[in-house]
């Protein structure tokens, strides 16, 4: 490909080549990239995807790949990774990049006594991620406490304010410009008491690690939950009271009617304990785990009428 001479020029820039990006998902699964090249400097990222763009190659900027489904062939084309991971706080404001581990960020509001990201407590992946997906848990969602975000638009880098974010339930203008890619932001938390947090914290941790164990090869829940507010009275008719919470009723509970628990294709399996869950045993295939996907969502879509969304996003 035609951009490798220029990036040559570019100091201590490593290019890696047919990386197996199964060792870049958390499911585990997906074939080899041409090429992978990372850099925890925004200079010097920004430098790398420049020279990427004008060559006119195929490139997709990753993360931490916890909710990615890559094909089994691969990627042809360029794999990019900004892994600036600083976090620093002044006042009641943090400031993190993009490449931050979301854990590291949460351990950090503890310790400064921040409150409102320890709800988020185990969900894995990056910073960027969280913000571009808006991740949340029990109650909070990052958007919450979003000051502001630098992104890079393919020509200048920008900020918009939490408005212009445009967040919504797993939803954030970026989602909808893959090609502004996420630099760093700041946020803003209400003070809370360390001990506290960190109590709650280690709860949610235990609760989570039991329904989502660190080995397990998975992206947590695949699909989204339903907005009460958008289901149709003959959808909600069907649904008892207790089930809804924080007014969305969870996929779970659709996929638990058409008998989706245990399912199993290959190696990819849904949990017998919970019906949203979809795991890799440990040699399943991009291919099995869509073609399930598919079964699910077509299983649900006759019964009740309406299409399930994945939180997971597709890759080739």
């Amino acid at each position: 490909m035609t951009f490798i001479p220029a990036l040559e020029a570019l100091p201590e820039v490593a290019v890696q080549r047919g990386v197996p990006l199964s060792q870049y998902t958390r499911f585990g699964i997906g074939g080899p990239a041409d090429f992978l090249i990372e850099s925890p400097s925004e200079e010097q990222f920004l430098k790398i995807l420049q020279s990427v763009q004008n060559s006119g190659s195929p490139y997709l900027v990753l993360g931490a790949g916890t909710n990615l489904i890559v094909q089994d062939t691969g990627y042809r084309g360029v794999i990019l990774r900004f892994t600036g991971n600083s976090i620093s706080s002044q006042g009641g404001s943090i400031t993190v990049a993009a490449g931050a581990v979301l854990q590291h960020l949460v351990d950090f509001s503890i310790q400064q006594g921040m409150e409102g990201l320890h709800t988020m407590t185990g969900i894995p992946g990056w910073v960027g991620a969280a913000i571009y997906g808006n991740a949340g848990a029990y109650g909070h969602s990052i958007s919450e406490f979003v000051q502001q975000v630098r992104f890079f638009d393919g020509t200048a880098i920008r900020t918009f304010d939490q408005s212009a974010c445009q967040f919504t339930y797993r939803e954030s203008v970026f989602k909808r410009h893959k090609e502004w890619i996420i630099l760093s932001a700041s946020l803003q938390l209400p003070t809370g008491k360390k001990d506290k947090l960190a109590a709650e914290a280690a709860r949610i941790l235990e609760t989570r690690n039991a329904k989502y164990p660190p080995e397990m090869k998975c992206a947590g829940s695949i699909f989204k939950n339903l907005l009460w507010s958008q289901l149709s009275e003959a959808v909600r008719s069907q649904v008892p009271p207790t089930v809804v919470r924080e007014g969305k009723v969870p996929s779970a509970w659709f996929l638990e009617q058409v008998d989706a628990k245990g399912i199993k294709l290959g190696g990819i399996v849904v949990a017998s304990y919970h019906a949203n869950l979809i795991y890799n045993e440990g040699h399943g295939t991009a291919a099995e785990l869509c073609t399930l996907i598919r079964d699910l969502k077509a299983r649900v879509k006759a019964r009740f009428g309406f299409d399930l969304e994945e939180e997971v996003q597709y890759v080739g």
